[in-house]
């Protein structure tokens, strides 16, 4: 296969697309909304899925995600180091997403953890330990407005859409969280998806204790279940990531307005000097100036203090990547897994903090 991804055919990008609006509807259901039978959705499906073109990820979300902390961390890295770098962090269940970019640092990395405590932690003795690593810097991020899941190819109709997505859920009772629950999202990160019995199977508990926890937990958003395109067959293979400066009395309104934009795959609050962090999927890296000036122009108060262009995706969460963006492996999304904490003073061994 060459370096490049071929683009993606129309009804490619339409399965792609459906697959956004409802990553685990039947192939029947998938097949009806796009005039093909199952077996030919499912036959495509797994034709993308094998060339590394299209992927399914699962990850916590919603109401969940406030009981994580996360933090973006710009690195920088020594001459000739930063693919190396990326490759190590890559590993780390807690390094979400890596990039190597064209701006104010080598690689910028999402990093997630339980606590603040432990993210400080897995920062300092984990990410600034990588050999390679000359600096970090670390920006908490204490609130997500939109991330990746509400991204869509739109190679379908509002309507095709529409009869796709999944009505949400009424029963907003209290959320509990447990190991079954983890162990749920963990066993959906190998097979998005799998059916309640096979989940159930999986894991040793009832089908019907499965699919009523499932079906309660994707219904209110705590499990995301997200179509992922290649970025090289997608029609917006450019990455942009935006630093921005709002007043904090127009942060809210702000972020909901750009969250309206269909170029924003992430738009999320800074605790640093730039307040709200915008990621957007550009067809050509020249679409940044027309995108600059439409902010300019609708949102006159805010300031861009930063920019970076991705170079390459080298993880995008959980999912690890070839230098074209192809899905070759994946880190599984374990936000709960094990992070040194120091108990006593710096157990650095002196090493400087970035």
């Amino acid at each position: 296969m060459s370096e490049e991804s071929a683009m993606l055919t129309e009804q490619d990008l339409k399965l792609v697309d459906a697959l956004q609006a409802a990553p685990r509807a039947s192939w029947s259901t998938v097949g009806r909304a796009l005039g093909l039978g199952a077996v030919t959705a499912a036959r495509h499906w797994d034709a993308l899925v094998e060339r590394g073109d299209a992927w399914l990820t699962a990850y916590v979300g919603g109401e969940l995600t406030a009981q994580l902390a996360l933090a973006f961390v710009e690195i920088d890295c020594s001459p000739g180091a930063a693919l190396r770098v990326a490759s190590a962090l890559a590993a780390d269940p807690h390094v979400v997403t890596v990039e190597y970019v064209a701006g104010p640092c080598d690689l910028l990395a999402h990093v997630v953890a339980p606590t603040v405590r432990e993210l400080g932690a897995h920062v300092l003795d984990r990410v600034a330990a990588v050999p390679g690593v000359a600096r970090v810097r670390t920006v908490l991020s204490p609130r997500m407005f939109t991330e990746g899941s509400r991204w869509r190819v739109r190679a379908i109709s509002p309507g095709q859409r529409e009869a796709l997505s999944p009505k949400p859920a009424k029963n907003r009772a209290p959320l509990r969280f447990d190991d079954a629950d983890r162990a749920l999202i963990l066993a959906l990160g190998v097979d998005a998806r799998a059916s309640a019995a096979a989940l159930a199977n999986e894991l040793g508990v009832g089908a019907t204790t499965v699919r009523r926890r499932l079906d309660a937990l994707l219904g209110r958003g705590a499990i995301r279940v997200r179509c992922e395109i290649a970025r090289s067959a997608s029609p917006a293979p450019v990455t942009v990531t935006l630093w921005l400066r709002v007043p904090p009395d127009k942060l809210e309104t702000t972020a909901r307005s750009l969250a309206m934009l269909p170029e924003v795959r992430m738009c999320a609050a800074l605790t640093g000097a730039a307040n709200l962090m915008l990621v957007v999927w550009l067809p050509s890296q020249h679409d940044t100036v027309a995108l600059e000036a439409v902010l300019a122009a609708k949102l006159p108060w805010l300031e861009i203090t930063g920019r970076a262009v991705t170079l390459r995706n080298v993880k995008l969460m959980g999912r690890l990547l070839d230098a074209a963006g192809r899905g070759i492996g994946r880190v599984p999304l374990d936000f709960w897994a094990a992070v040194p904490v120091p108990e006593h003073g710096d157990r650095s061994g002196g090493r400087p903090g970035g």
